[in-house]
């Protein structure tokens, strides 16, 4: 959710690029509150009107701007279909472990996920990429490697869904850039390949009088809509910033979802978080020091 599963990287910024990326990043950090509302709803059923209820509005997205043909060429091929379905895979993955952290009053640890994982994407990157670490990005990376060993400590075991937010969606970030086709196309690809599993789920629950779609049609089709339309703000937005400015500006929605967290749902900060989210924040200080360095030069007029 915080950072970019496919971006352009632009020489300059934009207003619009600023406006699209701001908007996009405050939606998904007040998607918790909506999250919240669907508390009485099995995660698996959320997730699966999150897919069937983005595809129409994916859909129609393509259909204006008229780039339906990159669509229909990947349906046809098997190679991207094969990777369209590891990121589907990821990015359900993704949505399930969110869900379920923050219905079941664990969204610190959704923010903590999502604080941690632009360093697990730089640890990806060295590791999968075999690109060189800069100095700071190492301490950074021992930092927030130090914070989930503290967190593993006093709780007794790991941070299942802070571990999973991260890892999951630097997978899918990585997985993302190999994807031949545009993120628009490609995000109703996805939906598309997870479309069927969706709907059989939802079928399935309907006739077992387990479904909550009657009680809650427009909650429930609401998901696509909080789910969609980020998405396509940022992937514009991208296309109209600097790699730095979107690296500084994917910390807003997770310090959003922590203030959430911590004032609006009640959610204790245990000795460990007390510890660890400290540790998580210095790391991520160090890691943008560098980028807003860039920034400042790239600004300066040269004479």
């Amino acid at each position: 959710m915080t950072q970019a599963a496919s971006i352009t990287q632009h020489n300059t910024d934009t207003p619009r690029g600023f406006a699209f990326a701001l908007a996009a990043y405050g939606l998904w950090g007040f998607l918790p509150l909506y999250m919240k509302l669907l508390d009485h709803v099995g995660p698996i059923e959320v997730v699966a009107h999150r897919i069937i209820w983005s595809v129409p509005l994916a859909g129609a997205l393509l259909i204006v701007l008229r780039r339906t043909a990159d669509l229909r060429a990947a349906l046809r091929s098997p190679r991207t279909l094969m990777m369209g379905a590891v990121t589907a895979t990821l990015i359900s993955v993704n949505w399930l472990i969110y869900v379920w952290a923050v219905t079941s009053g664990n969204a610190v640890d959704a923010a903590l996920g999502y604080y941690i994982n632009p360093l697990f994407s730089i640890f990806l990157g060295a590791v999968l990429l075999g690109e060189r670490l800069k100095r700071t990005q190492m301490v950074a990376v021992v930092l927030a490697a130090l914070a989930v060993c503290i967190l593993t400590w006093f709780s007794g075991g790991l941070p299942w869904a802070a571990v999973g937010l991260t890892v999951s969606w630097g997978l899918y970030a990585l997985a993302k850039k190999q994807l031949p086709i545009g993120p628009n196309q490609g995000f109703l690809l996805e939906v598309l390949l997870l479309l069927p599993f969706a709907l059989g789920y939802i079928v399935w629950l309907t006739s077992t009088g387990q479904g909550h779609f009657s009680a809650d049609p427009a909650l429930l089709m609401g998901c696509g809509i909080v789910t969609a339309v980020p998405l396509i703000l940022y992937a514009n937005g991208a296309k109209l910033l600097r790699l730095s400015t979107i690296g500084i500006m994917q910390y807003i929605a997770p310090t959003m979802i922590f203030v959430i967290a911590v004032f609006v749902f009640g959610e204790a900060l245990d000795t460990g978080r007390k510890i660890a989210l400290p540790m998580i924040w210095v790391a991520l200080v160090i890691y943008s020091l560098p980028m807003i360095r860039d920034m400042r030069r790239a600004s300066t007029p040269k004479a």
